[in-house]
């Protein structure tokens, strides 16, 4: 058992769930139960992810909830996709949630290979 807390990659997503909140918290009203609802809960289950399998007993059920959380990446990494394309994000802020998400995963990608390979 891990504690969460003390993993780079959870402090990082963390991070990028506040700032996904603090950029959504401007979207559009109509908006609030569809992408913004889909994207925070997308980003959120990144360290919840990583927080819950940290708490597992075993290494294979460790990697399967980092497994889970690389998913989320990716789907908040396509949101971040939409939300430019709506217009609902600048570029600058595009590009820099781009580059975290994109470090986020290939953190995760290393994390999932040592844990399997314990």
């Amino acid at each position: 058992m891990q504690n969460y807390k003390e993993l780079k990659v959870w402090e990082k997503s963390h991070l990028l769930v506040l700032d996904i909140y603090r950029i959504t918290a401007k979207f559009p009203k109509e908006e609030i139960f569809g992408i913004t609802s889909q994207i925070r809960r997308s980003a959120a289950s990144i360290p919840a992810n990583i927080a819950e399998g940290c708490g597992k007993n075993s290494q294979l059920d460790m990697a399967n909830f980092l497994n889970i959380s690389l998913g989320s990446a990716n789907e908040t990494d396509y949101f971040l996709l939409l939300c430019k394309d709506l217009q609902y994000i600048s570029e600058t802020d595009f590009f820099e949630l781009e580059n975290t998400i994109n470090t986020i995963k290939a953190m995760l990608i290393n994390l999932i290979t040592k844990v399997r390979n314990k």
